[in-house]
């Protein structure tokens, strides 16, 4: 990966990423260690408590998306940090007054989904206004090389200070993150473009629905939605079931599971790190496509997963696998999306995105706890997988399909209806308008929050 600087302002908000990413990794399935070891939750309740925190948090952001369009974006960061950091501060002063209940943890997990949808519209639309375009692919893989840094480092020290201090240590560390990232955010300085309305008229239904229209109409972007919110979501409704599978049926130790999902990280630090070069080498549509393909292959092997040694080398050769693969895939999926997102309506379009990612992995979520009651979580984690081996079918494979040109003005590049840019049209990911920046995988890092349930990889929201 290049060593090129991007800059003092992009040193900063790199900084706050790598401090609230590695917040979350130490609060590493808090929630769910919560809701098993001191609330006595089962399946269905930890299922319940992944999807139902998704669900409502989506339901609450879906007007914050139009909204943050037109609103400048870095107060809107600064804010969503310190929402997800009081929030998260209630969990351990709960647990310390012996307050804590199942719909506490609901609740904060509620809030924390909504801000992280309200932080990824306004992170992706400022940072295609702080980079120029041919930096974007080394931002975002700079940024998926820090996630995966992160999450080697945090789940075992997590695993450890769990055991010394209790899982709620874990969250406080977490809110702490989030403040941390509010001050490097603040940092960057600057100034930013005016929104786009910034004294229109009220929010309208054609606002709450640009989104979703963008994208489903759009030749490139809908193949790649509906291909990764169906695999994110089959990843992420095998998570719970995982850890009611390891801590309570096969018996792993607490820090055994975080370093079954921590130590194959390090396959993801190699993707991320290999995603620019791979590139430059062999195209971006082709590594997209491959890289796609391969990141499907591996969870299938999670069905037998049995107790001792082997079964934990187990699950870490196929989640090292699998994540290499996505660490791969991430960095230039999120360069792809941006390209082809104006910048008019990046807010919309990536909280849209968001929303229907989190509202799929919710629902699948919660099909797979009632699956898991009927046929048992293994035979559940098989079927997912199985049925994660048809996903890249979803995938784009033609290319040079031309691309119609944005009905809205580009606000940087002055690019207007009818005078596509030079080139559109030429390969499957390098059409439509030629814009600046990009979101990089979400600057705040993990789709699902402390308060999800643990898994096979951790896919993210790119």
């Amino acid at each position: 990966m290049s060593g090129k600087s991007l800059g003092r302002r992009f040193g900063w908000l790199w900084a706050a990423y790598a401090a609230s990413a590695f917040g979350t990794r130490f609060a590493f399935d808090a929630f769910s260690l919560i809701a098993i070891v001191a609330l006595g939750a089962g399946t269905t309740e930890v299922s319940l408590l992944a999807a139902a925190g998704l669900v409502v948090g989506a339901v609450v952001a879906l007007p914050l998306g139009p909204w943050v369009e037109f609103r400048r974006k870095r107060p809107v960061m600064i804010a969503m940090d310190l929402i997800r950091c009081v929030a998260l501060l209630t969990v351990p002063v709960a647990y310390t007054l012996g307050l804590l209940g199942f719909g506490q943890l609901l609740a904060v997990s509620v809030v924390v989904a909504a801000a992280d949808i309200t932080f990824l519209a306004a992170s992706g639309a400022f940072l295609k206004t702080l980079l120029p375009r041919e930096d974007l692919l080394v931002a975002n893989a700079r940024f998926e090389s820090t996630t995966w840094t992160a999450t080697v480092l945090g789940p075992p020290l997590g695993g450890f200070a769990v055991g010394l201090f209790g899982p709620v240590i874990t969250i406080a560390a977490d809110a702490v993150s989030y403040l941390l990232s509010a001050l490097g955010i603040r940092a960057v300085g600057g100034s930013e473009p005016p929104p786009a309305r910034p004294d229109g008229p009220r929010l309208t239904g054609h606002d709450l629905r640009e989104g979703w229209r963008f994208i489903l109409t759009h030749p490139l972007l809908r193949p790649l939605f509906v291909n990764t919110i169906v695999v994110n979501g089959l990843i992420m409704a095998t998570a719970p079931l995982l850890a009611v599978m390891m801590l309570g049926q096969l018996g792993f130790a607490p820090w055994e599971y975080a370093v079954a999902f921590a130590v194959p990280c390090l396959g993801g630090l190699i993707g991320s790190r290999l995603s620019r070069n791979v590139v430059a080498r062999y195209g971006r549509d082709r590594v997209l496509f491959v890289a796609g393909w391969l990141r499907v292959c591996w969870p299938v092997g999670l069905v037998f997963i049995h107790p001792g040694v082997s079964g934990l080398f187990l699950v870490i050769v196929v989640e090292f696998a699998l994540i290499t693969c996505i660490g791969v895939f991430n960095p230039v999926l999120a360069t792809s999306r941006l390209e082809l997102v104006p910048l008019d309506r990046a807010a919309r379009t990536l909280s849209a995105w968001s929303i229907a990612g989190k509202l799929a992995t919710a629902a699948l979520t919660a099909l797979w706890g009632l699956l898991a009651a009927f046929t048992g979580p293994r035979t559940a984690v098989g079927i997912a997988g199985l049925l994660m081996l048809a996903t890249p079918l979803l995938l784009p494979r033609k290319r040079r399909t031309p691309v119609p040109v944005s009905a809205h003005v580009d606000q940087e590049s002055g690019h207007r209806p009818g005078n596509p840019d030079p080139g559109a049209g030429e390969s499957l990911l390098r059409t439509g308008p030629r814009l600046r920046g990009g979101d990089g995988p979400r600057l705040d890092r993990d789709p699902r929050g402390p308060g999800s349930s643990g898994g096979p990889a951790e896919p993210h929201d790119p």
